[in-house]
């Protein structure tokens, strides 16, 4: 058991006059100063031995956050050839210069036009996110998008949302992959 030294229980009792209680009533502990409490190293007990094979702890799968799906996970060969780039895209719409309001308008019109038309990739270009100082606030509709996506009354027609490969616009678009 280690006793504090003098420096240290100099700078711990300074320490401990600077505290000041939550409430306003007087804590009856706190109205007396405690006695220095001596540092000691506490041994935690072995832990009892296991027999036979002892499963490794499983760790918590690590969370893709690259690649953003409102619904349900693509089969690898659209995956391939969305991360490729080498997907043909059925309609695009450009979303640059308009209001949240407007943008949220254009995406409701164009998911109709083409569920209806029974397209099936969307490329949907919304910029690319750039900080800007106040009161110039920019990426409002990147940041809303797929939170408007998943909204939608179309939200269970569509399969999955991803980021564009650079080829499409890279992290200034999405692809929206509508189910057929």
């Amino acid at each position: 058991m280690r006793q504090l030294d003098p420096d240290e229980a100099e700078l711990w009792s300074r320490v401990t006059a600077t505290i000041r209680p939550l409430s306003r009533e007087a804590h009856p502990q706190l109205a007396k100063p405690a006695p220095p409490v001596p540092l000691m190293a506490v041994a935690a007990p072995a832990p009892a031995r296991i027999k036979g094979r002892v499963p490794p702890p499983r760790l918590p799968a690590p969370v893709n956050r690259s690649r953003p799906t409102v619904h349900g996970n693509l089969d690898g060969h659209w995956e391939r050839r969305l991360r490729g780039g080498t997907i043909a895209v059925d309609r695009t719409l450009d979303l640059h210069g308009l209001s949240l309001d407007r943008a949220w308008e254009a995406i409701d019109r164009m998911l109709e036009q083409a569920v209806g038309a029974g397209d099936r990739v969307i490329l949907l270009v919304t910029g690319h996110h750039r900080p800007g100082e106040p009161p110039i606030q920019r990426g409002k509709i990147r940041a809303a998008v797929h939170d408007w996506l998943a909204a939608s009354r179309h939200s269970e027609r569509i399969a999955a949302v991803r980021s564009a490969h650079k080829r499409h616009g890279g992290g200034g678009s999405l692809y929206l992959i509508l189910r057929r």
